[in-house]
């Protein structure tokens, strides 16, 4: 347990720090990386994270809460505005940016689109390079170069969030542009949303592994029932809305095998996270078109606060 009177020297710092990439780059992998837990879902589908998620961490002398942002794209529904609204709301809160690119795939408009708002931004800046594991060494500079010609970054890191390459360099960089603050947050604390919005995106996470083109982004999951019974087991009734009868069929399977496993998978995810067994219940409902709804989208949390 790390607090900031343990009696070693130098000042305590602390600051609100975001992530920021286009979809897919890497950004929910490289905050489960940084905080040790599973609080973002990761998925190999575009824009899997839709809040802003804040993820914290604490050591004896620095505390940074991490804002990992939806993937910053070109918006096709009122969701998806949603999204890129939250992605650059987060940029005027932050005392640092970390801008998130893979360096397997080349500098595309996306990156540069992303550039171009970074431009405004008041913050420092730090180009983290991720996914290096992916390309050779020598590749690094010629990549690094042309983000150079773009735009003056604070501060530059490759690394790779899957294996772990270099991230406590990137820690310790970031530490340096953090203010002197206050510990915001218990030392044990790992992010600020309630249990049941975890445990919400851990189900979603488990239905974009298993379902395939058709549904991902026409899903969303929302807890509707959550207590502790009277044998200590956590009771868990969680609604999962899709847009279409044809989803809704996808998502259950046939004889429920899809919803089977969803379930299995996300039991033992929400287990490990609660840290006590649980009996979770799911539902499929069909809520057409909700994510150009907006009652819709503040009903199911997705709100631009």
């Amino acid at each position: 347990m790390s607090n900031q009177n343990s009696g070693k020297p130098g000042k305590f710092r602390s600051g609100f720090v975001a992530i920021v990439g286009r979809p897919n780059v890497g950004k929910s992998t490289l905050m489960n990386g940084l905080i040790g837990q599973k609080i973002a879902i990761m998925s190999d589908k575009p824009q899997t994270t839709r809040n802003k998620i804040h993820g914290v961490y604490t050591t004896d002398s620095a505390q940074i809460i991490f804002l990992d942002t939806p993937g910053i794209h070109k918006p096709n529904s009122k969701l998806g505005n949603f999204m890129n609204q939250s992605a650059q709301s987060a940029l005027g809160e932050v005392e640092a940016v970390l801008f998130l690119t893979d360096v397997s795939e080349e500098l595309g408009g996306g990156d540069r689109y992303i550039i171009e708002m970074l431009k405004n931004c008041k913050a420092p800046v730090i180009l983290v390079l991720n996914k290096i594991d992916k390309v050779h060494p020598e590749a690094l500079l010629p990549i690094i170069d042309k983000y150079r010609e773009l735009m003056e970054f604070t501060e530059i890191v490759p690394i790779s969030a899957l294996q772990g390459n270099n991230v406590n360099t990137l820690l310790d960089t970031l530490t340096k542009y953090l203010p002197e603050g206050p510990q915001y947050y218990p030392a044990d604390q790992v992010t600020d949303h309630p249990e049941q919005f975890v445990c919400a995106e851990l189900i979603r996470e488990k239905i974009l592994h298993m379902t395939r083109e058709e549904v991902p982004h026409s899903i969303a999951v929302t807890i509707e029932d959550m207590r502790v019974q009277e044998n200590g087991v956590v009771y868990i009734g969680a609604v999962i809305f899709v847009e279409r009868d044809s989803q809704k069929g996808i998502v259950i399977g046939k004889q429920g095998a899809v919803l089977k496993e969803v379930g299995k998978l996300a039991r033992r995810d929400i287990e490990n996270l609660l840290g006590s067994r649980t009996f979770l219940e799911l539902w499929v409902k069909v809520k057409k078109d909700w994510r150009n709804q907006d009652r819709v989208l503040k009903d199911l949390g997705y709100r631009n606060e």
